[in-house]
């Protein structure tokens, strides 16, 4: 079954920063990219205890879009492209997308 692409959609990251200064240059500046696409940090926050199974991460963060091809329109963007780079040498970091 196929969600349509108007239902809100969220990516979630899990976050092991490796470098504290390059995470912090590269997470201010990925609020600039998200404002195009209509993408909303709905939290950001550290791991404060695993309740079940294995969670490795210490950090999260959940952001909302409007739709899955806002999200995705948003990662393919040559704004947050031009990130990556800079994200890699700064953390290791899952983003998946889910649409609700």
């Amino acid at each position: 079954m196929s969600t349509p692409s108007a239902a809100p959609a969220c990516v979630i990251g899990h976050i092991t920063v490796r470098d504290q200064a390059k995470w912090i240059e590269y997470r201010d500046q990925v609020a600039a990219t998200l404002a195009p696409f209509g993408g909303e940090v709905l939290f950001r926050g550290r791991k404060a205890r695993v309740l079940g199974g294995a969670h490795d991460a210490e950090l999260t963060v959940v952001i909302r879009f409007p739709s899955l091809d806002a999200a995705h329109g948003w990662f393919d963007s040559p704004a947050y492209q031009r990130l990556i780079p800079l994200r890699m040498a700064a953390a290791d970091v899952e983003l998946v997308s889910f649409s609700g």
